[in-house]
């Protein structure tokens, strides 16, 4: 899938790819599964930032970050069940709800981090890209 979406990272720096096993721990210390899309992407990619399409800026969190990332924010105390991923470079944090069994993966401002009503929301990772791609 990553292939046929290369077109939606024209601007953006990748990070170099991560082994299986560095997700696998980060996994195994919060105790969830990160959906397969999401697995595939970090495993050619490891996140990274740039423009994504005119409008939109991304940042994505290397694995190795997500955990003390998340601390420093406090998303536990905040917004229990939210793992915040990457952010836009501002106020608006983007991260998997994983308060369901199948994880979404939502759009919410930093401040307030209201998970039950999302700015966006989808369990498809490259509809997520393509979202702010056209936003």
């Amino acid at each position: 899938m990553f292939d046929e979406k290369k077109y939606l990272f024209e601007n953006f720096n990748f990070n170099s790819p991560i082994q299986k096993k560095g997700i696998e721990e980060v996994e195994k210390e919060l105790k969830i599964k990160f959906p397969p899309d999401y697995i595939d992407f970090m495993l050619k990619t490891n996140g990274g930032e740039g423009n994504i399409g005119e409008e939109s800026y991304l940042r994505l969190w290397k694995i190795e970050v997500l955990i003390e990332s998340n601390e420093d924010y406090l998303v536990n105390e905040f917004a229990p069940g939210l793992l915040i991923i990457g952010s836009d470079g501002g106020g608006t944090a983007y991260g998997y709800d994983f308060r369901e069994e199948f994880p979404k993966l939502i759009e919410v401002d930093f401040i307030g981090m209201d998970i039950d009503n999302p700015n966006y929301n989808t369990y498809d990772f490259f509809k997520f890209i393509e979202y702010l791609y056209n936003y």
